[in-house]
């Protein structure tokens, strides 16, 4: 059983194209730890952890670009 866990982790790991892991890692490790404790599903936990980190993550940076907007808009400095 665990071998064929870590083969199918290796193929998708060799197979799965570059992703961009800001907000992944830190999600994937808080909810490997939780899972882990939660009932030893700490490889769910860490793949729903990753999710809810790169979402998070994504929700930040345009939040971010959108107060660069609003400070640009207020300074005049408004580019079209």
């Amino acid at each position: 059983m665990k071998l064929g866990l870590v083969f199918l982790v290796t193929i998708l790991t060799i197979g799965a194209p570059a992703a961009h892991a800001k907000g992944c890692l830190k999600g994937a490790v808080v909810g490997g730890v939780t899972g882990h404790y939660a009932g030893h599903h700490g490889v769910l936990g860490a793949a729903a952890g990753c999710a809810v980190g790169r979402h998070e993550a994504k929700k930040h940076e345009s939040e971010r670009i959108q107060e660069q907007k609003n400070r640009q808009f207020q300074n005049g400095e408004e580019k079209l």
